[in-house]
């Protein structure tokens, strides 16, 4: 990433992220990528994952960046506009955000609560949105509105389903570069 050590915060979505999945991949590939591990992954409920994000960045040695996918987009989303301290806030550096599931959609899982309406507000860190063309859980409307309404940088890879480990990305070496990119702004 930069001259300076980053933490990478990894936050996976409901039923957290398997063996082939990208962010699993890279945690595997280098120490410094570390799962924000929650309590349920399969009852997922707002208020306990912002506060255990908010705990992982407190524990955090230096500035980290988030590697989120699907619901870990919206905890991210939540936890910088209505959980996180300025000291917090300041410890961040950026945030790849993939994958952002629409609470409204069909598809959106029954056991994940408090995730609606999703903050609109800027997000006071860089951030990048990667959407899939025909991602089940959000489309491309709603992932542009997003990475609008939060100033993020909105990247459109086609159509690679819910950019999980079905998408067929392997190590995903396009988005660890993204990644790369938000670490080196700091």
């Amino acid at each position: 990433m930069s001259g300076q050590k980053l933490n990478v915060l990894v936050l996976p979505g409901y039923q957290n992220s398997g063996v082939g999945h990208w962010q699993t991949r890279w945690e595997a590939l280098d120490p410094a990528f570390v799962r924000v591990q929650m309590s349920d992954w399969d009852r997922v409920a707002r208020d306990e994952w912002c506060r255990t994000l908010d705990a992982a960045v407190a524990a955090a040695d230096s500035p980290v960046v988030f590697a989120a996918h699907s619901l870990g987009c919206l905890t991210t989303a939540f936890w910088a506009s209505q959980y996180a301290s300025a000291a917090q806030l300041a410890k961040v550096a950026g945030a790849l955000l993939v994958a952002v599931p629409d609470p409204s959609g069909s598809h959106f899982p029954p056991d994940a609560s408090g995730f609606a309406p999703v903050p609109l507000t800027r997000l006071p860190f860089a951030s990048i949105v990667v959407a899939s063309s025909d991602d089940p859980y959000g489309g491309v409307p709603f992932s542009q509105s997003c990475a609008s309404a939060w100033g993020s940088r909105w990247i459109d890879i086609g159509p690679r389903g819910h950019i999980n480990a079905d998408s067929g990305l392997a190590d995903w070496d396009e988005g660890r570069r993204w990644l790369a990119t938000l670490g080196e702004r700091r």
